[in-house]
């Protein structure tokens, strides 16, 4: 693939992590952020995170897209980013033992779900034992839910991710403003049908803090999702300034110990402390890069959660 038929710039940024790379892809009237992680070597375990769509229409005020949105990313633009990795780096997928490819960088992938669903039969065909985790803030699109379960019944290999990050519904409003979204009773039940479907286990992703690590929250999460059917990963919060990057490790300790209460409820758990979050925006939703390529555009629109702006794909999605 040459790159330059896709986009007209890409930039490479390297992280005092020599385990981790981002890749920063322009056009006139797109951008794409993805992240390489190795773990001891490419051949050992291969993570990449990659974007869907240019900016996010779900407003989320944790995110470094800065609330805005441009439009959906094609099937194309959306592999570019796993090819150009494979090639700069000179990974042959055949011969990495574990190998994952997560849609949870820049966008939300159940809204462009028909592009993300093309693009994993190609991944799928370039590395067929790579696991392809789809990660969703969970919008209310009864579309995208019916082909997201297709496309997981189709490929063995396609995994999902809920973004919950607070027990409740009214905090999780705070943080995830946009109406037309599932409530987290509706996003229990879609993991029960993701499972019911495929026979695998969906995950829910909570990101701790010192307002949401308490007993009471670890009682609503075992009350809403039952460790028989989910797994929990459980994240820092990554910051959406490169400015505030500092305050990341103070939060490990905290998230170590409520990890050991959801065990003790039952679950499995992994903590997601990602590399090179703190001088490239390594983590998920840390998209530095956007925030100034927006302020320039003429087409991105302001997305902020219950005022979007809707259009192509996005025009289903009940407000």
């Amino acid at each position: 693939m040459n790159i330059k038929q896709t986009w007209s710039k890409v930039k490479e940024l390297k992280s005092s992590d020599s385990d981790v790379k981002k890749y920063i892809f322009e056009k006139d009237d797109a951008i794409a952020e993805a992240v390489l992680y190795k773990y001891g070597t490419f051949e050992s375990r291969t993570v990449m995170c990659i974007s869907t769509q240019t900016g996010c229409p779900m407003g989320c005020t944790f995110c470094g897209t800065g609330k805005f949105f441009g439009r959906n990313l094609t099937s194309l633009e959306i592999v570019s980013q796993v090819k150009h990795m494979i090639s700069e780096n000179d990974i042959e997928p055949s011969e990495v033992k574990k190998m994952q490819i997560m849609v949870m960088s820049m966008g939300e992938p159940i809204l462009n779900i028909q592009c993300v669903s093309d693009a994993f039969h190609i991944f799928n065909k370039i590395a067929p034992h790579a696991d392809l985790l789809i990660s969703s803030a969970a919008p209310k699109t009864d579309r995208g839910w019916s082909c997201l379960l297709e496309l997981a019944t189709l490929i063995p290999k396609v995994g999902l991710q809920f973004s919950v990050h607070e027990s409740t519904d009214a905090a999780r409003d705070q943080i995830m403003p946009m109406k037309a979204k599932l409530s987290l009773e509706e996003i229990a039940i879609m993991g029960i049908m993701f499972f019911k479907t495929t026979g695998r286990k969906p995950y829910f992703n909570y990101c701790v803090h010192g307002n949401n690590n308490s007993d009471d929250d670890v009682m609503r999460l075992r009350m809403l999702f039952d460790p028989r059917i989910w797994e929990a990963t459980l994240s820092v919060i990554c910051e959406a300034d490169e400015t505030m990057s500092d305050a990341v490790s103070s939060q490990v300790d905290m998230v170590i110990a409520f990890s050991g209460k959801l065990v003790e409820k039952g679950f499995n758990t992994r903590v997601f402390d990602p590399a090179g979050q703190d001088d490239i925006g390594g983590g998920c939703g840390q998209l530095w890069a956007v925030q100034e390529f927006a302020k320039n555009n003429v087409n991105f629109k302001q997305s902020s959660g219950n005022k979007i702006l809707c259009k192509t794909d996005l025009t289903e999605v009940k407000r």
